[in-house]
C-alpha cells in the first residue's frame, strides 16, 4: 500500500464480511500485506498441543488479520466511517477527516 490512510491505535470501521458495521481499535498493521489486525474482529479458535507453555492445550482464540480494503477511518463526531485526505501542516503530513474536517490522531 502506499498510502497509510491506518495506522496503529486507529478507531476503524468495518466496511464488508461477518462484521460489518462494527467499530474497533486497529492493533497492528501489516503493510507489507495489505492487512491489519482489529480488536475482537474476524476471530477464530485454532487447536493447540499441549506444551511446556501450554500444559492442557485446547482452544486459543485468536485475532487473524483483515485486508485493509475492508477497513475505514471512524470519525467520532459523525458516528461514521470517513475517507481522510493528508496535507501539510508545520512541515508534518497530517490526516483530517473528510466528513468533518477534524484531524486524526
Amino acid at each position: 500500500m502506499s498510502i497509510a490512510r491506518i495506522r496503529k491505535d486507529d478507531t476503524v470501521m468495518v466496511t464488508r464480511g461477518e462484521h460489518k458495521g462494527e467499530t474497533a481499535k486497529v492493533l497492528r498493521v501489516l503493510p507489507d500485506q495489505g492487512k491489519a489486525l482489529v480488536e475482537g474482529v474476524n476471530v477464530v479458535s485454532k487447536a493447540v498441543r499441549r506444551s511446556q507453555q501450554n500444559p492442557q492445550g485446547g482452544f486459543v482464540k485468536l485475532e487473524k488479520p483483515v485486508d485493509l480494503s475492508n477497513l475505514m477511518p471512524y470519525d467520532p463526531d459523525k458516528k461514521k466511517g470517513t475517507r481522510i485526505t493528508r496535507e501539510r501542516q508545520g512541515g508534518q503530513l497530517v490526516r483530517r477527516s473528510k466528513r468533518s474536517g477534524k484531524l486524526l490522531q
